[in-house]
């Protein structure tokens, strides 16, 4: 994938699993795919209202994706719900589709994560 300005932006987590869409934006729960990249292999982060949470996550051609490395900070807070749902599932995501400003994320087993463009509005 050449052209990389589609998934290197910052990207706002609107729906995933059973969380609400207050609870996503109470926790401002995003990724941030616009760290350092080497080929199609880009440096993330994410934010899920407690810790700091990094990761690799390369894009293939065929609307795959390999999510690997992650680590986070290690702070305990009071709620981590969110966070412990999403540090469970996200290397699970194995696929891939934006359209527009929309990216989702998914697994293969019907459990996906949507998120919207941050700068879109």
């Amino acid at each position: 994938m050449s052209s990389n300005q589609y998934y290197q932006r910052e990207w706002m987590m609107v729906s995933f699993d059973q969380f609400t869409k207050l609870q996503l934006t109470e926790n401002k729960a995003a990724i941030n795919l616009t760290g350092q990249k080497a080929g199609n292999v880009v440096k993330g982060s994410a934010k899920m209202g407690c810790n700091s949470i990094f990761f690799k996550i390369e894009f293939k051609n065929n609307g795959k994706i390999n999510i690997s490395g992650i680590t986070s900070t290690e702070m305990v807070c009071k709620n981590m719900e969110l966070e412990n749902a999403f540090l469970k599932n996200f290397a699970n995501m194995k696929n891939y589709v934006i359209e527009g400003h929309r990216l989702t994320l998914s697994d293969g087993s019907g459990n996906q994560m949507e998120f919207i463009a941050a700068d879109w509005d």
